[in-house]
């Protein structure tokens, strides 16, 4: 989950605007080509920037939440979305080809261990990187925890946030006969894949548009009409990974193997209305993860933008940048 909201929106707090001092396409096989860049400091301590979506892709104020003279920022567009290429393709796109990216990202650019931060299903993709290959992992700093569990999916496509707003999820059921909303994500998922580039589009815009509308905590309830490319391969991509339970093993898999990030250090912080991805998920992962603290930001939803939560990550990694090498970045 997570399309960036109010990136239009500036801040103090944030560090100001810079470019890359690399940009290149990393072929990845199965016919995936990514954008990667780096940006900041190229003998920095690293940190590794996950997107969110799945299909979100990054975005130039996502370099911003790092002091660039501390921080070799590393980001890259996921595979199907952004500047990667095939755009909005589901073939060979799974979360372990995604793990399998980010590893050969770290090797090609000679990196031993580096810092993981990622924010909603960049959050749940660190989390699985991390407990799939915890040597290269120093520090986890994660936003707006989503696990990939049924209770979630079942939370914001099965009327949960929906009782909070529900002019807005009036719109996005409205468009499924009433005999498939038993299942939005398996009707929207038969929609998004028809084969008609029209209906794809639309049903992706509504798809984006629900999810946007309740990001931020002063939103008016207006999600946008998102750019049509954009919508097609954000929405694609998301439904694909939640019709496919983000390709876990079982329900819960997350909190099952967090034994083996046990060590690593770490910290959730997570917008306390929150309506995309309720605090209980970042509330258990806490409970379970010894090296992990949760810092609860009082007034803020689920956007990266939120000001609250932008402090809060702002301070967080300038604070991990003072003890990077207590970290062995």
């Amino acid at each position: 989950m997570d399309k960036f909201s109010g990136q239009k929106r500036t801040f103090s707090h944030l560090f100001p605007p810079i470019d890359p001092f690399d940009q290149r396409i990393l072929e990845v096989g199965d016919g995936h080509h990514i954008y990667l860049e780096q940006c900041g400091n190229p003998r920095g301590a690293p940190v590794v920037v996950l997107h969110g979506g799945p299909g979100g892709g990054c975005s130039p104020a996502m370099r911003r939440y790092f002091d660039p003279a501390v921080w070799r920022i590393i980001l890259f567009d996921q595979r199907g979305c952004g500047r990667s290429r095939p755009h909005a393709s589901t073939t060979d796109n799974t979360t372990w080809h995604l793990v399998r990216d980010i590893e050969k990202i770290r090797t090609t650019l000679g990196i031993d261990r580096w810092a993981v931060f990622g924010g909603s299903w960049g959050a749940t993709l660190g989390l699985i990187y991390a407990e799939t290959h915890p040597e290269a992992v120093a520090y986890l700093a994660l936003r707006g925890v989503f696990l990939s569990m049924q209770r979630e999916l079942d939370w914001f496509y099965g009327g949960g946030a929906g009782q909070f707003w529900p002019e807005q999820w009036q719109r996005f059921v409205s468009l499924v006969p009433e005999d498939e909303r038993h299942d939005l994500i398996a009707a929207y998922n038969r929609r998004l894949f028809s084969g008609d580039r029209m209906v794809e589009t639309r049903f992706g815009r509504a798809w984006a548009a629900w999810e946007n509308a309740l990001a931020s905590m002063d939103s008016d309830g207006q999600g946008g009409e998102s750019p049509a490319e954009y919508a097609r391969a954000f929405a694609r991509l998301e439904n694909h990974y939640f019709v496919n339970k983000g390709f876990l093993e079982e329900d819960g898999q997350i909190l099952r193997d967090v034994h083996r990030i046990a060590h690593v250090p770490g910290t959730i912080v997570q917008g306390r209305y929150d309506m995309i991805c309720p605090p209980i998920s970042a509330h258990a992962l806490a409970s379970k993860w010894p090296g992990g603290h949760l810092r609860m930001v009082r007034a803020a939803g689920h956007a990266l933008s939120e000001p609250g939560i932008s402090q809060e990550l702002v301070r967080l990694m300038r604070a991990v940048g003072e003890k990077a090498t207590k970290y062995g970045l």
